[in-house]
C-alpha cells in the first residue's frame, strides 16, 4: 500500500502506527479482561478519535500498518494519509525505519504515536512540532513508564536500540540516551494508554463517562 498524500513534501511528519481493526487481533491485553467483541469496539473508537486528533495538524500524515488478516477492509480509514506496511523487527526497529523513511524525504520534523491514548489532543501534537524548533527530541511520557509520542529533527538511533519494550523502563532509558547525547529535550504533559481493562476502569473513573459515551474529539 502506498497512497501519496498532496502535502508529501511537508517538512512536517505525523507518523501513526496501528493495527487493522480485526476481531481477536487487536488490543489482546484489554480483551483478556473485557472479551474480544468489546476490545475491538474500544479499538475502533480509538482509531476514530486518534484520526480525527491527527486531522487538523498542519504536516504531512503516514499510518505504518501492522499486516492485515483477509477480512481487514481499510478503504475508509485513513483518508489523507499515505500508508505504509510495517516493516519487520521488534518495535523499535519499526519505529526507527519509519523515522528514516521521514528523513529520507526531506522531513525536518518527524513525530510518531500510537493508537491508545484517549487523552491525547491536537494541541499535544501542535505543541510537539512547535517544540522541535528549538528542542532536538520531544517525549510524551506514558504513565505506564513508556511514552505515548516520540519526536525528533534528525535520526538518533541509538533511541531505538537496547529498550526492553512494552515495559516499565522505556522512558527512562529513552531519556537517558537522550542525556548522554547531550540533545534538547521537552516533555509533553503525562497520559495514560489505554491497555487493559485497568487502565479502561481507571479512565473511565478519571473522567466520571463511560467510554463509549465519553471519548469524542472535542
Amino acid at each position: 500500500m502506498n497512497y501519496l498524500h498532496p502535502a508529501a513534501s511537508s517538512g512536517q511528519h505525523l507518523l501513526l502506527f496501528a493495527r487493522p481493526p480485526e476481531l481477536g487481533r487487536v488490543k489482546t491485553r484489554l480483551a483478556a479482561d473485557i472479551g474480544a467483541e468489546a476490545a475491538l469496539a474500544v479499538y475502533r473508537q480509538l482509531l476514530t478519535y486518534t484520526r480525527g486528533v491527527a486531522g487538523p495538524v498542519a504536516a504531512h500524515k503516514i499510518v505504518w500498518l501492522a499486516e492485515a488478516g483477509p477480512a481487514a477492509d481499510l478503504t475508509d480509514w485513513w483518508p489523507g494519509f499515505e500508508q505504509q506496511p510495517q516493516p519487520p523487527g521488534d518495535l523499535g526497529q519499526k519505529m526507527e525505519a519509519a523515522f528514516a523513511y521521514s528523513f529520507a524525504r526531506q522531513a525536518t520534523a518527524v513525530v510518531i504515536i500510537g493508537t491508545d491514548c484517549p487523552g491525547l489532543t491536537t494541541e499535544h501534537l501542535e505543541a510537539a512540532f512547535e517544540a522541535l524548533a528549538t528542542h532536538d527530541v520531544v517525549l510524551g511520557p506514558a504513565t505506564d513508564g513508556g511514552y505515548y509520542l516520540l519526536g525528533m529533527r534528525q535520526l538518533w538511533s541509538s533511541l531505538f536500540q537496547n529498550k526492553a519494550w512494552s515495559t516499565a523502563t522505556v522512558r527512562a532509558a529513552t531519556m537517558a540516551d537522550v542525556e548522554h547525547l547531550g540533545l534538547r529535550l521537552h516533555l509533553l504533559p503525562e497520559l495514560s494508554d489505554l491497555d487493559t481493562g485497568a487502565d479502561l476502569r481507571a479512565w473511565e473513573t478519571a473522567t466520571g463517562k463511560t467510554f463509549a459515551a465519553g471519548l469524542r474529539v472535542l
